[in-house]
C-alpha cells in the first residue's frame, strides 16, 4: 500500500481537484485507491458525491481515537476507488490532540492497525488542509511520499519553498522514509507568459521532480464537484481531463521506476 499526500500550505492550488481526479484516473486502469479527506471544508468528499448525511465517521474520528479506518471507509460512485470523508470536526484536531505526546503519529497508527485487519489498497492519496497543522503532519508521518500540486503563478513559489522546508523537518525529525514524489503545476494558462516562467522556474529549480503533465486552467475541473463528480467521469474529454489521465500515468511510471530501483 502507497500512501501518498497530496499537500501544499498555500490553499487554491488544486489540491482537491488534484486527490479526486488522479485517485479517479488510478482506479480506471484497476488499481485499489482510497482518497482520506482530511480537510476540514470536506471539499473531496463533496467533489466525490459524499453527501454529509452519508459521513456519519470520518477521518476527525480516524485521528483522534474515535473509530478506526475500516469504520470510516465510504463507497463512491468510482469503481476501485473509496473514501474516507472529512468534515468540519477536523478544525478541532488541534485542540483535541494538544497534550497528547503521541498526536503526530495517529495517523500512522491507524494505518498501522488497518494493514494488521488485513486491508489495504494500491495507493492511498492523504488530500491535506491548506496549512501547516497537526492533521499535515500527521498525514506526512503516515505517508510514504509528498506530491505537491503547485498554481503557476509567482505567488505559489512562496507556497513550495514552505511545503519543501516542512517535508524536510518531517524527514528529518518524524519519518526519516518521507520522499518528495513530485511536483505538479496546475492552473496552467498557455496564453499566459506568467504560467511559462513559472514552470520554467520551476523545472530548473526541482528538475525531475517536476511533471512533464501540466494540469491546465478548465472550467470543466471547476463546474465538476457541483455535480458530485470527478471531472474525468462529468466530462472525460475535456483537457483537464485528459490532464489526470496523463498524470496517472506519469505516477504509475515513476512508482514501477522507484520499485525496480
Amino acid at each position: 500500500m502507497r500512501v501518498i499526500a497530496v499537500a501544499n500550505q498555500k490553499g487554491g492550488v488544486g489540491k482537491t481537484t488534484t486527490a479526486i481526479n488522479l485517485g479517479t484516473a488510478l482506479a480506471a486502469v484497476g488499481k485499489r485507491v482510497l482518497v482520506m479527506d482530511c480537510d476540514a471544508q470536506g471539499n473531496a468528499s463533496t467533489g466525490l458525491g459524499v453527501e454529509p448525511m452519508a459521513r456519519a465517521k470520518t477521518s476527525y474520528d480516524v485521528l483522534v481515537g474515535d473509530g478506526g479506518m475500516v469504520d470510516a471507509i465510504v463507497n463512491t460512485k468510482v469503481p476501485n476507488l473509496d473514501l474516507i470523508p472529512g468534515d468540519e470536526n477536523l478544525a478541532g484536531v488541534e485542540t483535541m490532540l494538544h497534550n497528547d505526546p503521541e498526536k503526530n503519529f495517529k495517523l500512522r497508527q491507524a494505518f498501522a492497525a488497518f494493514v494488521k485487519l488485513g486491508r489495504d489498497y494500491d495507493t492511498v492519496l492523504i488530500d491535506c488542509p491548506p496549512s501547516l497543522s497537526t492533521v499535515t503532519i500527521n498525514a506526512m508521518v503516515a505517508a510514504n511520499a509528498v506530491l505537491v500540486p503547485l498554481q503557476c503563478e509567482f505567488l505559489a513559489m512562496e507556497g513550495l519553498s514552505q511545503i519543501l522546508r516542512t517535508i524536510e523537518l518531517v524527514r528529518s525529525g518524524l519519518n526519516p522514509d518521507l520522499e518528495v514524489q513530485g511536483v505538479v503545476l496546475t492552473m496552467y494558462d498557455k496564453r499566459n507568459n506568467l504560467s511559462d516562467q513559472v514552470a520554467t522556474e520551476v523545472r530548473t529549480y526541482l528538475g525531475s521532480k517536476v511533471y512533464q503533465t501540466v494540469i491546465p486552467r478548465n472550467v470543466r475541473l471547476s463546474e465538476a464537484p457541483s455535480f458530485g463528480l470527478p471531472a474525468i467521469l462529468y466530462d472525460h474529454k475535456c483537457s483537464g481531463s485528459e490532464a489526470y489521465i496523463m498524470l496517472a500515468q506519469e505516477l504509475m511510471q515513476r512508482e514501477r521506476e522507484r520499485a525496480a530501483a
